[in-house]
């Protein structure tokens, strides 16, 4: 079927003048002539209105289009020539709420981006730092690693470190300070 582009119509629609014709047109429906017509005559406030309901004008012009189509397709329905308007509104109005639906499900099931991710050189650099913190760590006394350890890798407070190990409140303390002392000096430390 050959699309219709809009256009002034160079003479109006040939419209049934006699009443038996009315009688057929009206039992076969509209005819194309009037829908065309009819298209023609209002495609701009067509457009208008599925801009209202858009974001593009090419998916306006495309429902408008549709809305033709269709309504081409269903005029044998469209008993009353004077609601064929009508028709290629509502058809308008339900297409451009099909094309958002369409848009929104599609946002939807796009894929989220993916996170922040560290490159390859600072995953690389942070091995080597961690490689680095774990040599230092072996350097320092048992007791100094033991309270490092507990203290900020295992997040437990000071009481608790004290109570775990079973030595005072200030040898946590001490011992902590004294390790940690030892690995700033370990890090700095030329390899």
């Amino acid at each position: 079927m050959p699309v219709i582009a809009p256009w002034s119509a160079a003479r109006p629609a040939q419209l049934p003048s006699q009443r038996g014709d009315t009688d057929d047109a009206m039992a076969a429906g509209t005819t194309v002539d009037h829908l065309t017509e009819t298209y023609r005559a209002h495609y701009r406030s067509l457009l208008g209105l599925a801009a209202l309901l858009l974001d593009d004008t090419a998916s306006c012009e495309d429902v408008v289009q549709e809305a033709f189509i269709r309504v081409h397709s269903a005029r044998g329905r469209v008993r009353d020539p004077e609601k064929t308007l009508a028709y290629l509104r509502q058809t308008v109005v339900n297409l451009s709420r099909s094309a958002l639906r369409r848009r929104i499900l599609g946002l939807k099931l796009l894929s989220k981006p993916m996170p922040d991710m560290a490159s390859a050189e600072e995953g690389a650099y942070d091995l080597l730092e961690r490689d680095e913190l774990i040599k230092a760590m072996r350097g320092l006394q048992r007791r100094q690693r033991e309270v490092l350890v507990l203290r900020y890798f295992a997040d437990m407070t000071e009481a608790q470190v004290a109570e775990t190990l079973g030595i005072s409140l200030g040898s946590v303390k001490a011992y902590g300070s004294r390790g940690i002392a030892a690995l700033r000096v370990a890090m700095e430390a030329p390899a």
